[in-house]
């Protein structure tokens, strides 16, 4: 028996190594390209830069004057790490208040915040860029606030998750010593949700540092562009592109993001996990 679960786990391995080789496949064709000068990349895209057709970091430097580069990683680091934290703070309370005050009102909060899950997004494209116009959300202050609204469905049902674990006599024992509800919160509650925050912060960072329609929506192009923005404007007229700036950015964009998922990857299953046990 044991032999044959062991065939099959090795079986497996296999597969889904065959299957994550067309996953990282794309990304190693855009680093390989990078290094190619421009006439290369459309002509041979899929061989190894050598001799004539190899540039060094020629595109790399292209595609940081042409995009304004650091200005753009920076208000995307901005929104990314803010959006976030908002995330974080005000979900996790929305879900310990809906899970420790048990009544229609707070049952209300959570069915809209599975509702807004449902809901595509292409349904809600106009009335949102039209809202975030007029209430001034244009900039990269203002669009945390959007992000925060996109974010809150799925961070609330996961902190609700992880909440249903908790026991309820440790927030007696610290309201007994002398916790009022929001020291009972960020001293013992907080601390305890450390896995979901963590996983939340991976997941919702992830979609937020590669996200291109929403702040192409909302924010004022004029005066703002995140990284996704930016790759995008090499694009020229009549659909010129310039493919060696292109591949080097989005190189440079996609590094960071990636550094940050193989250091907490392990984190995403330990808070998944978490969240789905009942106490």
């Amino acid at each position: 028996m044991n032999a044959r679960k062991a065939k099959h786990g090795g079986l497996l391995t296999v597969i889904f190594t065959i299957i994550s080789l067309f996953y990282v496949y794309p990304i190693v064709l855009i680093i390989i390209n990078s290094f190619k000068k421009k006439a290369y990349i459309s002509r041979k895209p899929f061989e190894i830069p050598t001799g004539k057709m190899l540039v060094g970091f020629e595109n790399y430097v292209n595609g940081i004057a042409k995009t304004n580069f650091w200005n753009a990683f920076l208000t995307s680091l901005f929104i990314t790490v803010f959006s976030v934290a908002a995330i974080i703070l005000f979900c996790s309370m929305t879900a310990w208040y809906i899970m420790r005050v048990k009544d229609k009102f707070t049952k209300t909060i959570y069915y809209l915040c599975l509702f807004s899950m449902i809901v595509p997004f292409q349904m809600v494209m106009y009335t949102l860029s039209k809202t975030a116009n007029m209430l001034h959300l244009g900039n990269p202050v203002g669009i945390i606030l959007v992000y925060l609204g996109f974010g809150a469905g799925l961070s609330v049902f996961m902190f609700t998750g992880f909440v249903k674990s908790i026991p309820l006599e440790i927030e007696e024992a610290a309201m007994i010593d002398g916790c009022n509800p929001l020291q009972t919160f960020f001293q013992v509650v907080l601390p305890i949700m450390k896995p979901t925050c963590i996983t939340v912060t991976i997941l919702q960072a992830m979609w937020i540092w590669n996200d291109y329609l929403l702040p192409s929506l909302v924010l004022d192009q004029r005066k703002w562009r995140t990284l996704p923005m930016a790759v995008q404007y090499l694009k020229g007229g009549y659909g010129s592109v310039d493919m060696g700036a292109l591949m080097g950015t989005m190189v440079l964009a996609i590094i960071p993001i990636i550094v940050f998922y193989i250091a907490c990857q392990k984190y995403i299953i330990e808070g998944v996990v978490a969240g789905a046990v009942k106490g």
